[in-house]
């Protein structure tokens, strides 16, 4: 195995950040790049065909992309995504904040 070199960017995490949310059984993700320049790419992988693929014993409902162009982010809204939700799960991340992580973690493609 190579070793990762400072400055390389292998991951989402190297090239944007994160904050999730959540409404009952509803997460969101907003991911924000860094460096606008960088905004291309993260589109590129993270597709909502991507999340699912990614997650899907976590992946129970629709999953829906919205872009923020002016302020280059998304926001990624998973219903059905976190066991019931809050008052209904014995989930110990029932809140979802496990999600931005999970998002970050994913390997940057092309």
């Amino acid at each position: 195995m190579t070793p990762t070199r400072r400055n390389e960017r292998n991951r989402v995490r190297d090239i944007a950040h994160a904050r999730a949310g959540d409404k009952g059984n509803t997460s969101n993700v907003n991911v924000w790049v860094y460096d606008p320049a960088d905004f291309a790419l993260l589109k590129r992988n993270l597709t909502v065909a991507r999340i699912k693929r990614e997650f899907p014993q976590l992946m129970r409902g629709t999953v829906t992309r919205y872009e923020i162009e002016h302020l280059h982010g998304l926001n990624i809204v998973m219903h059905d995504a976190l066991e019931g939700g809050v008052n209904a799960s014995l989930n110990l991340d029932s809140h979802g904040k496990s999600w931005s992580y999970l998002i970050l973690g994913l390997e940057l493609e092309g």
